[in-house]
């Protein structure tokens, strides 16, 4: 086992202690040391199911070495036909299984080109039908949560199916890991549409990014009603540049809890008209260069 010098990244340790892994926090160290995973096991006494859910958390937080990931399959995408599904459904007990399992999760038949899609997750991705399941359910679930009424296509699930195969998704301890790591990073989500007041409607995409990045940098609800009510007093409303030049020079002073911020804010002036604070001011900088 290599026992190499280490220099962990803050924003790494930030990531580690958000997801509150204690396997995944050591994984991490062994494959920074110089090691590999396939290794982790046997030196790190972890058996097979324990070392794929560090794997996955360490995936999802995009601190596994890219060349300890797997790749997506290699050749030409195979065009299934009518035949091919017709001869699995009636030959392969397993796809029969899967079809029926899907059908049932979605409320709905699939029709033969949603059947061409599903063959394809089996045989060209190489997904086991348990897996798929799991896969299924998530996109589904995650469809609800973004207000979607109906469940999701084949086609956009098929948009899913080939980022687990990228990232190595393919056991049921891995998937259940990164399932649970996703559904807790879509309710924090959640929780920050409602302390924004925004109602009704998913966030865009560029909103949504912003939403990501500041949970991704730690900030923890009270820091973040902070910043959303200063952005409120000073421009009328909510104002996502404003919010994040705020939240851009805490990060960069380390204050990400509502505690830490009353630590190192100025404390506002008894009485008399209220001055704007050092982050209000450089949020509306950030905000005038921004454009």
């Amino acid at each position: 086992m290599n026992n190499a010098d280490l220099i962990v990244r803050e924003e790494d340790v930030r990531r580690l202690l958000s997801a509150a892994n204690a396997d995944a926090a050591l994984l991490y160290i062994y494959i920074h040391c110089g090691n590999r995973v396939r290794d982790a096991g046997r030196e790190l006494n972890m058996t097979d199911s324990r070392l794929q859910c560090a794997a996955a958390a360490l995936r999802q937080l995009d601190l596994l070495p890219r060349e300890e990931d797997h790749k997506t399959p290699v050749g030409e995408r195979p065009n299934y036909t009518e035949a091919d599904v017709i001869s699995a459904s009636e030959s392969d007990h397993d796809f029969r299984m899967l079809k029926g399992e899907v059908q049932r999760i979605l409320g709905k038949p699939l029709t033969v080109e949603e059947q061409k899609i599903l063959l394809g997750f089996t045989r060209y991705l190489g997904l086991p039908e348990d897996v798929i399941s799991i896969l299924i359910q998530y996109c589904r679930e995650r469809a609800r949560r973004r207000g979607a009424s109906r469940a999701p296509s084949l086609r956009t699930i098929e948009k899913e199916a080939y980022i687990w195969a990228e990232q190595g998704i393919d056991t049921m301890e891995a998937a259940s890991a990164y399932v649970q790591s996703r559904l807790q990073h879509m309710t924090k989500l959640g929780r920050l549409q409602q302390l924004l007041q925004i109602r009704g409607r998913p966030l865009t995409p560029a909103e949504e990014r912003y939403a990501e990045d500041w949970i991704g940098r730690g900030f923890d609800e009270e820091a973040l009603t902070m910043a959303y009510e200063k952005t409120c007093l000073n421009t009328g409303g909510l104002n996502w540049k404003y919010m994040n030049g705020i939240l851009n020079r805490w990060h960069e002073a380390g204050l990400h809890t509502g505690k830490q911020v009353l630590q190192g804010d100025r404390k506002v002036p008894a009485g008399g008209s209220r001055e704007l604070d050092a982050d209000e001011l450089e949020a509306i900088r950030r905000m005038m260069r921004e454009g």
